[in-house]
């Protein structure tokens, strides 16, 4: 097992959106990055673990857990060309994004904010300190265990 930090502006789906989704269980897509792309495409696997980072609103931070409960498989976002995401450069037999299912395993009664994550030393050069923009990111064990304990 592996884990994870996916970033989501809450306002377009967040925590909550999961929480309320059926089986509290979505498809995580409209990645659009190929470093994240890649990420989700060769190395997220089923059980794997996932913090939902929110951002750009008012609260920024780890709003909660989920976990891969579906492998990689083509986003059906960049195929429809009525879609915000369409790409004209995919094609069914040849797709360029992937995407995700995830399902809620936990949503934290607080937000851990960025500030806060910032301040903890156990976390210096965890990815999102260092690389924050990227929408997929791993986390290390020891990461996941300092974040686990500032809740």
């Amino acid at each position: 097992m592996q884990y994870w930090l996916f970033k989501t502006e809450p306002d377009v789906f967040g925590i909550d959106d999961l929480a309320r989704a059926p089986d509290q269980t979505a498809r995580w897509d409209e990645i659009r990055n190929y470093q994240a792309r890649n990420s989700l495409r060769d190395d997220v696997r089923v059980g794997d673990q996932v913090f939902i980072y929110h951002s750009s609103c008012k609260q920024v931070g780890i709003a909660g857990v989920a976990e891969v409960v579906r492998a990689a498989y083509p986003d059906p976002s960049q195929f429809d060309p009525a879609h915000a995401q369409f790409d004209v450069r995919a094609a069914p037999g040849m797709p360029r994004w992937f995407c995700v299912d995830v399902r809620l395993r936990e949503r934290f009664t607080q937000v851990i904010p960025l500030r806060l994550l910032k301040t903890n030393p156990a976390l210096a050069d965890m990815t999102l300190l260092r690389q924050g923009r990227l929408s997929v990111q791993p986390v290390s064990a020891a990461h996941w265990q300092a974040v686990q304990d500032m809740r």
